[in-house]
């Protein structure tokens, strides 16, 4: 897939984790239905391959889809054979180039300029500004695209509805979202809430345009 691309059409990554593999794959399939087209199922929540799996089956073969907390060659290799076309790593390291070696785009986690820089040597296509409320927030990423204005980021960590407006204000070509979007719905929790807060996030996401950048690598 070419995520560069989806990332600037779309700006908003739905993360879901958690600990009920059905209330998690119907996560994904509630997202999806509300528009929420990049979804990223973390490989730390109860067997996330198999919701991987089971999402690919439901969705067919052309829709988005992401395995985040890739860390491993493994870890890689596993969401690859699962259906993931797109993996997220929280850092730089053994994931992304793994994810690169067989051919899946990655938005790989970073938080200073050494970062930034060795996660483009690795080919990463994006640059996943993380913990973002740690470090700095909105001015932090402002700080970073001094030396970097081109370049894809999007901020996860803490981003709720103020800060999404903020990381866009502060040119954010996306944004990450875990908790203040899926809530408890990956555990069971209200799908109508999920709904309700999938609307919420769209529509901030429509009142600003993309920056226009370049793949990170």
């Amino acid at each position: 897939m070419d995520l560069l691309t989806a990332l600037r059409a779309h700006r908003l990554v739905a993360i879901v984790r958690g600990d009920d593999e059905d209330a998690s794959l119907h996560t994904v399939l509630t997202l999806v239905e509300e528009g929420v087209a990049l979804v990223e199922v973390s490989l730390s929540g109860r067997n996330a391959l198999g919701v991987i799996a089971a999402a690919r089956a439901a969705l067919g073969p052309d829709a988005p889809l992401g395995a985040g907390t890739v860390l491993t060659e493994q870890d890689a290799k596993d969401a690859h054979r699962a259906g993931a076309d797109f993996v997220v790593t929280p850092a730089v390291g053994e994931g992304v180039s793994a994810a690169r070696e067989l051919g899946l785009p990655v938005l790989a986690g970073v938080m200073t300029p050494t970062d930034i820089v060795t996660a483009r040597r690795l080919g990463a296509t994006a640059l996943k500004l993380f913990p973002a409320e740690h470090a700095g927030g909105p001015g932090y990423l402002r700080a970073l695209r001094g030396p970097f204005p081109d370049l894809p980021f999007v901020p996860v960590g803490g981003v709720d509805i103020p800060a999404a407006r903020a990381y866009f204000a502060a040119g954010a070509l996306a944004v990450g979202v875990g908790s203040p979007l899926i809530g408890d719905a990956a555990s069971g929790g209200s799908r109508t809430a999920l709904r309700a807060r999938a609307r919420d996030f769209l529509a901030v996401v429509a009142e600003t345009d993309a920056p226009s950048t370049r793949a990170a690598r």
